[in-house]
């Protein structure tokens, strides 16, 4: 099947051919027709889907070929970061390349001034998080009496960051005939109770990750103790030569602390959640794409909305809280037909978060012990059939074979150890490993 079969008109199938869209997605072969026809859709579609297409391809051309009724906003897409409406914003522009159509992004984090002065020049297309959505339209820069459609992207991630009662004041401000699009990851318990109240008979629609995005992602599990996580992260990044890492931590206290570590033993590290301003956010991530910094922290606040090209890691210090993230974490890398490779260090009071991990997953994740780090509180078993791999033979020596120290004393000790007898020295920086992870 082609775009064109779907409905859409030549100056957006243009569009795509430059960008290389050759076939739509399963969610956009259902989800387009159904929105140039008008109705209402709830949709399952996670990232790697397609989806922001999904929405903006026929909600630009419905935009295009309809004479709006009065002026202002025709299109408001409401996201749950600020990460998100930057990229959800970027998705829109390129799509509308040949339209005459203004979009926008409003968030929080950074000085309302130039965002009011931007709305009363005149925006069609509005990407928002409810919070500054909410803030404008209180201070009366912002009008939702044209609006014709509400997107709701990354609707259970918003219920999650605690944006309900906010949806709640904008859905009583919009007006009440609009056409209502509803994306979450999942179908949770909570976005049915919301569809149902808020959606007018929508067609259903649950759409799985493409199929190539799961091999390109070699996804294992190091059990280790909580206390020794960080001395066994600093040890696999020396080990396997990993360069550009995205770690993620479950909150913004662990990202400061990880990072004050790192920077103690001279590592460049920045780091990225709610608490830091739109444009500290955004210099952390610039530096991380240029290579100014290896590692960047992150909470689960970065997990959807970030787009970093060819990253070949990622290391999930902590498990997230809900599975599904877990599904947004690794998908920062294995982007755009590349390989990548997804490392959760588990200890065993994370092992309820693994479980649900891995029943999302509907299989079980290899587990690989890391010699000199086996746990003492072992990882309960959370799916039948996951071996714990270990390397019985090899453990005395890849475990003291930094100049004869343990792991544990090598990272954290300045002063060095006598070396043991018949301990191995240190794999020279670049060189090669046999089984290691990626290096660039």
């Amino acid at each position: 099947m082609t775009f064109s079969a779907l409905g859409l008109r030549p100056p957006l199938l243009s569009t795509l051919e430059a960008l290389a869209y050759l076939q739509p997605t399963p969610v956009q072969k259902q989800a387009i027709p159904a929105i140039l026809a008008g109705r209402d859709v709830l949709a399952a579609a996670p990232t790697g889907t397609g989806k922001t297409a999904a929405f903006a391809l026929p909600l630009l051309q419905k935009f295009s070929t309809t004479v709006p009724d009065a002026p202002g906003v025709q299109v408001l897409i409401l996201v749950p970061t600020r990460e998100l409406a930057e990229q959800v914003m970027a998705a829109c522009k390129r799509y509308a390349a040949a339209l005459d159509c203004s979009v926008y992004a409003a968030y929080g984090g950074v000085n309302t001034a130039p965002q009011i002065q931007r709305l009363a020049a005149g925006v069609d297309i509005l990407v928002a998080t409810p919070g500054r959505l909410l803030d404008l339209f209180t201070r009366g820069a912002l009008s939702l009496r044209a609006v014709t459609t509400l997107v709701l992207d990354e609707a259970d991630r918003m219920l999650d960051l605690g944006f309900a009662a906010d949806l709640e004041v904008i859905f009583q401000a919009l007006p009440s005939t609009r056409q209502t699009l509803l994306f979450s990851a999942t179908f949770a318990p909570e976005i049915n109770t919301l569809a149902s109240r808020r959606l007018r008979k929508p067609l259903r629609i649950e759409a799985s990750p493409r199929p190539k995005s799961v091999p390109a992602i070699r996804q294992w599990v190091v059990p280790v103790d909580k206390k020794k996580k960080t001395a066994l992260f600093l040890f696999m990044r020396r080990d396997r030569n990993w360069q550009q890492i995205l770690l993620f931590v479950r909150t913004r206290q662990s990202c400061e602390a990880l990072l004050a570590r790192l920077h103690e033993l001279g590592i460049s590290a920045a780091t990225l959640h709610g608490e830091r301003t739109q444009a500290e956010r955004q210099a952390a991530l610039a530096a991380f794409k240029a290579g100014e910094v290896d590692i960047l922290i992150a909470t689960d606040l970065a997990a959807r909305g970030l787009d970093i090209n060819a990253l070949p890691l990622v290391v999930n210090y902590d498990l997230p809280d809900q599975a599904a993230d877990y599904i947004h974490r690794i998908g920062r890398t294995g982007r755009a037909g590349l390989t990548g490779e997804a490392v959760s260090l588990v200890c065993a009071d994370e092992a309820p978060r693994l479980a649900a991990i891995e029943q999302l997953l509907q299989k079980p994740l290899a587990r690989d012990e890391e010699p000199g780090f086996e746990p003492q509180h072992r990882v309960p078993p959370t799916a039948p059939g996951i071996p714990a791999r270990t390397h019985a033979g090899k453990n005395l020596a890849r475990a003291n074979k930094i100049s004869g120290r343990s792991n544990w004393v090598d990272e954290f000790a300045p002063s060095r150890s006598p070396a043991r007898p018949g301990a191995r020295h240190a794999t020279p920086t670049g060189s090669p490993r046999k089984g290691g992870g990626r290096g660039r």
